[in-house]
């Protein structure tokens, strides 16, 4: 039976997802798209009148899915600290997955010609991740918005370094299957988050 509505714009939202991912977004035709997802080319355009709308769904797409594997800091841990080191860790830990990494690769092969695509995917993996932990500092470990926002940074630079750059250059292989977070301690050295965390963390204040 035909793919109709919601289940059709799905399907092509994974196909095409893999077809950026493996050609890139200009080498990436819209014919393309619907040979490879088995529909018209009007049902295509039906659901996404060009390919740019088409790649913005999938940035959403991903940031869905991702949003659900990322989770919340206070989801990890009832201890505010431990939350953080097991967010961070579980950032490190899907940026191995090879959907997130290739997608990375893409959004800064892109970046010079469609700026604000490649924006929209650094927000999703990078920014949305700065920001719920920065939230997650002010509420559980009593930051100040301000010093919340600049701690988050910092340490979600130092917790990536080296392992992405590494990731981006194919020195470092990719998981193919999505990481599980059970495996967490094993796939990724908690320990050095931890003490990461405590160089960028500021001082308790004196009372």
């Amino acid at each position: 039976m035909a793919r109709r509505g919601q289940e059709l714009r799905e399907h092509i939202l994974d196909t095409a997802k893999l077809a950026f991912l493996e050609d890139g977004f200009e080498r990436t035709s819209m014919d393309a798209i619907a040979a490879r997802a088995e529909t018209s080319k009007r049902s295509l355009y039906a659901h996404f009148p060009t390919k740019d709308a088409l790649f913005l769904a999938v940035v959403e797409r991903i940031r869905v899915l991702f949003g659900a594997r990322m989770r919340t800091p206070a989801e990890y841990s009832a201890q505010p600290s431990e939350a953080v080191v097991q967010y961070c860790g579980r950032f490190v830990q899907l940026l191995r997955w090879s959907s997130v990494a290739r997608m990375l690769r893409l959004g800064v092969a892109e970046a010079d010609r469609l700026p604000d695509l490649a924006a929209g995917l650094y927000d999703v993996l990078f920014g949305i991740t700065v920001r719920d932990l920065a939230s997650h500092l002010v509420t559980a470990l009593g930051l100040a918005p301000d010093k919340a926002e600049v701690v988050a940074n910092e340490l979600i630079g130092l917790v990536i370094h080296p392992t992405l750059p590494r990731l981006l250059f194919g020195v470092e292989p990719l998981v193919d299957e999505m990481p599980e977070e059970a495996r967490l301690a094993t796939d990724v050295d908690l320990d050095r988050i931890r003490r990461l965390l405590h160089i960028v963390m500021p001082p308790p204040t004196a009372a």
